[in-house]
């Protein structure tokens, strides 16, 4: 009697220790009665019934899944390989399982076939210049298609574009020859640039040259004026002393005035004919 309490307690131990079930916040748990969905289990500590009920675990975290490399023609029938990544999120963890068969390849799948559909549109150049517009484009038509699948595609990458051989060295060579073309026209403005600058220097250096002749030219001609002024004085005293000497000559009286010498002549000491 005690030994089957004993084992009667293991059985039902056991069997309720087989049924727990923790579940983490990076998770959600679908329980199944005999084949079919009861519920959705939520973080923290679970119980099904053993043998009866089955528990799946669907990972509800950020998940990337990577697209494998292929090769896509594009507008310009020109083939390049590409690979990208995607980034999702199961925001349905019931639509995920049951809807679809294993929604990581299913998305995966589709993402190639959208790469090529929205790369086929674009030219080689569009393309490697845009790869913002091609993840844009991908993300929201795969976001559209997966909506059915409880999954929600957060971004979109393209990682590698890659022209064929001989593209690549041609769009190589016109960017080096464009490059070339830069930097010719900065040394030629660096040159102009230059060069006014030596210009402008001359003409300063012209500018003062000129002043400095002016300013000469000047000085000399207030130099000329002062010695004719100088000439002018003389030549003035020398007539005044020619005049004197010429009235003492003739007798005449001489005037000293604040002005100078004024020579009057004698009437009284004139000759006779001369006072008549």
């Amino acid at each position: 009697m005690g030994i089957g309490m004993i084992f009667g307690g293991i059985a039902i131990g056991t069997f309720i220790f087989s049924g727990i079930r923790i579940v983490r916040p990076t998770h959600k748990l679908l329980i199944e009665t005999l084949g079919k969905y009861t519920k959705t289990g939520e973080q923290g500590l679970n119980w099904i019934i053993p043998i009866i009920q089955t528990a799946r675990k669907v990972n509800i975290t950020e998940q990337m899944v990577d697209v494998p490399e292929q090769t896509v023609q594009t507008s310009d029938k020109l083939n390049t390989l590409v690979d990208a990544m995607v980034y999702y999120q199961v925001r349905d963890a019931r639509a995920s399982e049951y809807n679809v068969d294993d929604h990581r390849r299913q998305l995966t799948s589709l993402a190639r076939t959208t790469l090529r559909a929205v790369m086929g549109n674009m030219s080689l150049t569009q393309c490697i210049q845009s790869r913002d517009k091609i993840n844009q484009e991908v993300e929201k038509v795969l976001d559209k298609e997966t909506d059915s699948y409880g999954v929600a595609v957060l971004r979109v990458e393209v990682q590698r574009i890659e022209p064929p051989q001989d593209v690549q060295e041609a769009m190589n060579n016109v960017v080096k020859a464009e490059q070339k073309k830069i930097a010719s026209r900065d040394t030629a403005e660096a040159l102009e640039i230059e060069a006014d600058g030596m210009r402008r220097a001359e003409i300063k250096k012209a500018e003062g040259r000129r002043q400095a002749s002016i300013l000469e030219a000047e000085g000399e001609s207030q130099a000329f004026d002062l010695i004719n002024k100088s000439f002018t004085g003389n030549a003035q005293v020398l007539k005044k002393l020619e005049v004197t000497e010429n009235s003492l000559k003739h007798n005449s009286k001489i005037i000293l005035t604040e002005k100078g010498i004024s020579p009057q002549l004698l009437i009284g000491e004139l000759p006779l004919h001369a006072k008549k």
